[in-house]
């Protein structure tokens, strides 16, 4: 599909076929930025891995430094001491049975889910719901903890983001907001590199990373050049 009018402009206002360093890149997709509303900055990274294969799933979580700027809703499937502790640390859903039932129905309205371990057959139930929308607790990411004030207020404040490969072969998320400061994009964008970079599946040989663009949410990408970048 032809590109508009106003993404051709965009492209046509930096050299869209060169390759930058973080800070200019940063730089360039803030000018790109013209959304009445406060455009999420978005990180894709290009990876050398077929998802297809089990023994090269990618996936993980990244403790940002500056936060992405949202405020998350969660839901806690936790009982006794455990769902107290997640209604007073501020998760917005709490239940066992009643929230399977919910959600069941339709009833998404949250956007991480966690659960203490013994709730996973629970769970289970309503994976093919969860699933599919990337909210299933996974002890890999830290949803699936007895460590529920942590991970609830993780949650609950942003700091974090979870990522997990794509049919492309693509891992994405958003790092923050177009009106953080340049130097806290920065630190949220070089943060999640690295995250992706260490989990690295122990079978790849050689390139992990192919290449990675950042942008705005109505913008367009900017590659960054490897060669300045740290992947180690």
């Amino acid at each position: 599909m032809k590109p508009g009018k106003r993404i051709r402009s965009l492209y046509n206002s930096f050299d869209s076929a060169a390759l930058y360093d973080i800070g200019k890149a940063i730089s360039i997709v803030k000018s790109c930025a013209s959304a009445k509303f406060d455009e999420t900055v978005e990180v894709a990274i290009k990876l050398t891995v077929d998802p297809r294969r089990s023994d090269q799933m990618v996936r993980g979580v990244c403790a940002l430094p500056n936060g992405t700027g949202k405020n998350s809703r969660v839901a806690v499937f936790a009982v006794g001491d455990k769902a107290e502790e997640a209604k007073t640390t501020g998760a917005d859903v709490v239940g066992a049975e009643d929230l399977v039932e919910s959600i069941s129905k339709g009833e998404l309205h949250f956007d991480r889910c966690i659960a203490t371990p013994d709730m996973m057959p629970l769970v289970g139930r309503v994976a093919k719901i969860l699933g599919p929308r990337g909210l299933m607790p996974n002890p890999k990411v830290g949803t699936v903890t007895l460590d529920i004030e942590r991970a609830v207020r993780d949650s609950k404040s942003g700091g974090s983001v979870e990522f997990r490969i794509d049919k492309a072969s693509i891992v994405h998320a958003g790092v923050g907001k177009i009106s953080f400061a340049d130097q806290d994009i920065v630190a949220n964008v070089q943060a999640f590199i690295k995250a992706v970079s260490d989990s690295k599946p122990q079978g790849i040989k050689g390139t992990f990373i192919r290449g990675i663009s950042v942008s705005s949410s109505m913008g367009v990408g900017v590659a960054l050049d490897l060669a300045r970048l740290s992947l180690t």
